[in-house]
């Protein structure tokens, strides 16, 4: 794999470390459009703004107030953030679905040895719903991190590979020092997400396992030879 070989020589302190994987929720992990969308025509309707709700779910994944600015005056804006989240869980929860992969995705990590946390934009509380209603098992959530915001989470828990489908995750990987996996599953496309500089771009969580394999064995061999090459090394 030429990409994890252009980017051995920086990550060399985090190779012999425990594999902590980050991924991002929304349009990586789960497909929330449906339950998000349902969210907005409920606080349209109740408010009596106009909000184009498939508008909204077609750019996930900056956080929900800037959304909202998109259709209420910014003196507005709290007020309507706090109502969102006050019907979010019994209106999204439902309707929201585990993306292709997702599962295989995690159970690969674990299959590893492997920990995984969600680092999302998404109220931390929520993003627990979706994960045990969809029985998605992880390690740790934290909530309310978006861009470079990420990668202090990310720091915090260790992790070395962080996987997103939007430019603000490639950021929150850079900020951390780890590894940028983007899949093309979200609203932006797969050359977009490259020249954002992500290390990594695959199509969707489907590709993941069998490039978590590659990295391993490639990660193994790495430290193997600079094993092998300081018990080798002059006194």
């Amino acid at each position: 794999m030429r990409i994890l070989a252009a980017h051995t020589a920086h990550r060399t302190p985090y190779l012999e470390r425990v594999l902590t994987v980050g991924f991002d929720l929304d349009m990586t992990l789960i497909d929330s459009r449906p339950g998000i969308r349902a969210v907005y025509d409920a606080l349209s309707a109740e408010t009596g703004v106009y909000i184009d709700s498939a508008a909204c779910v077609s750019r996930l994944g900056p956080p929900l107030e800037e959304e909202l600015a998109n259709w209420f005056p910014p003196e507005d804006v709290p007020a309507m953030s706090e109502r969102y989240r006050a019907l979010y869980p019994s209106i999204a929860i439902e309707p929201t679905l585990a993306l292709p992969g997702a599962r295989e995705a995690v159970a690969a990590v674990r299959r590893h040895g492997g920990r995984v946390v969600v680092v999302t934009a998404k109220h931390a509380p929520y993003a627990r719903l979706h994960l045990d209603h969809l029985g998605i098992e992880v390690d740790e959530v934290i909530g309310w991190r978006w861009g470079a915001a990420k990668g202090e989470a990310l720091r915090e828990h260790d992790a070395t590979v962080f996987v997103g489908d939007h430019k603000g995750d490639v950021l929150g990987a850079r900020a951390a020092g780890a590894l940028s996996v983007a899949v093309a599953s979200g609203p932006v496309p797969a050359e977009e997400l490259r020249a954002a500089g992500a290390d990594v771009v695959l199509r969707d969580l489907t590709e993941f396992p069998a490039w978590l394999d590659g990295y391993i064995h490639e990660r193994r061999g790495y430290i193997h030879q600079r094993r092998g090459a300081t018990a080798h090394a002059d006194p």
